[in-house]
């Protein structure tokens, strides 16, 4: 599993000019799924989600994390994430799930959060055509993989 996080004051995601779902201050996380990911991953990624610290205190340090400040969860399927664009000029997408693995773990990965936070979370819709829309707050971008 591999995510790229970045902090938003606002963002949202349409489908064919139709709005999907939107959200206010929190994370926005873009999802590759491997063949090999599995609930003890998701554990893991979930728990760092929840409780990275990239939001600022009173201080304006980066100590606070999206439970803290009361924020939202937002997450998409993103095969793309694992793109390798080492070689040649046409990303390789070979550690990326096939797509019919990677929809059952991306759902998994969105029923873990929903049943075991209470924090919202938002979600596109896996192999849809999607135009996301973010304010990066920072900014601030962090990647992370399990």
């Amino acid at each position: 599993m591999k995510a790229v996080i970045q902090r938003v004051s606002k963002s949202k995601v349409e489908i064919n000019g139709v709005l999907k779902s939107e959200m206010e201050e929190g994370l926005l996380a873009l999802i590759a799924v491997s063949a090999d990911d599995n609930l003890e991953k998701i554990k893991w990624f979930a728990n760092k989600l929840v409780n990275l610290r990239v939001f600022p205190d009173d201080q304006d340090k980066m100590n606070k994390s999206v439970t803290d400040i009361g924020g939202s969860l937002m997450l998409i399927s993103n095969f793309t994430v694992y793109g390798d664009a080492n070689k040649g000029f046409r990303p390789n997408f070979s550690a990326a799930a096939s797509p019919l693995v990677a929809e059952r773990i991306f759902n998994q990965i969105v029923d873990y959060f929903k049943k075991n936070y209470q924090i919202p979370v938002y979600e596109g819709e896996f192999g849809a055509m999607m135009d996301i829309s973010l304010t990066n707050a920072g900014p601030v971008t962090v990647i992370v993989e399990k």
